[in-house]
């Protein structure tokens, strides 16, 4: 069992992002100690490692809490939770093409200005006639 403190260490969130998550239904509700403080179990680990995987990847908020409530109701959402992971996929894959562009295009203006650099170099050291 781990507190809210250590999760937020372990995976580099804040402890508000780690409550937050919890409140909107991002991670299912975490047991509590008799004291009232958040103890996290492997499989909270689990989840909270889950969608900071999905948040990084751009995931939106919505999609990740209706992925977790179509879990929790159980295996008769197995074909639904599937559906909503390819479709994921799929955008996913064509912002990594939008990007694969954007860096291709970033690449050819940076060689342009090296090009220009190097000509402008060459330009100023050559010797006056």
């Amino acid at each position: 069992m781990l507190t809210i403190a250590e999760v937020s260490d372990k995976f580099e969130l804040s402890q508000d992002t780690l409550r937050y998550y919890e409140r909107i239904g991002l991670i299912p509700r975490v047991n509590r100690k008799k004291s009232g403080f958040r103890s996290y179990t492997e499989e909270d680990c689990r989840w909270v490692e889950f969608i900071k995987c999905m948040r990084n990847a751009g995931l939106p908020v919505e999609v990740l809490i209706e992925y977790v409530a179509l879990f929790q109701q159980g295996d008769e959402t197995l074909e639904a939770r599937k559906e909503l992971l390819i479709e994921q996929r799929r955008l996913l894959n064509s912002r990594i093409e939008d990007m694969q562009n954007t860096m291709e295009r970033l690449d050819y203006k940076i060689e342009r200005y090296q090009e220009a650099v190097v000509d402008k170099v060459n330009l100023l050291s050559r010797p006056e006639k």
